[in-house]
């Protein structure tokens, strides 16, 4: 099955709109502090197209945000209970973009780590089943073991018994 290319742009740009919506009736400034800082670093992954930190610290920002969204979710849900019977549809769409970006985030992160792999990132996680993480060293070669064919006491190459000298006119 081949995983579809989502673009970096609509992640950040997806995220932005869901983060605003959510911030429209009911969650502190430590929300919007927290999910917009981690969509600046976003910004600076689409603007340096080969950097692997940027990508990296974006995929471990929104792993982060799941978890003090849900933090958020919970401290400050019951504090809407006691809104005027106007802003109750104003807290219901905030409320539900919140939590729709809360559900989008973990593919996000699928995505995301998708593009971390593209870039060269090094650390492989076996999504299909338990998660593990290794390190792909088939590519190198150990340094400590030296190839057959040259011998350490002739590093130039040149036969036994025969010394360099003048070139033969």
């Amino acid at each position: 099955m081949e995983i579809p290319a989502v673009n970096l742009k609509a992640i950040v740009l997806m995220h932005w709109l869901l983060t605003i919506w959510g911030c429209m009736a009911w969650l502190p400034p430590s929300y919007a502090w927290g999910n917009f800082s981690v969509l600046a670093v976003g910004v600076w992954a689409i603007a340096q197209r080969d950097s692997i930190d940027a990508v990296l610290m974006f995929l471990i920002g929104i792993a982060v945000t799941i978890l003090t969204d849900i933090i958020h979710f919970g401290i400050y849900y019951p504090l809407a209970e006691g809104l005027a019977e106007r802003n109750r549809d104003t807290f219901r769409f905030s409320a539900g973009m919140a939590i729709l970006g809360l559900l989008l985030k973990p593919v996000s992160c699928f995505f995301v780590y998708q593009m971390y792999r593209e870039r060269g990132g090094d650390y492989n996680v076996n999504f299909a089943g338990f998660p593990s993480v290794t390190r792909n060293r088939d590519a190198y070669q150990s340094i400590d073991q030296q190839d057959q064919s040259t011998s350490s006491a002739n590093p130039f190459n040149q036969a036994e018994g025969t010394k360099p000298g003048p070139p033969h006119s």
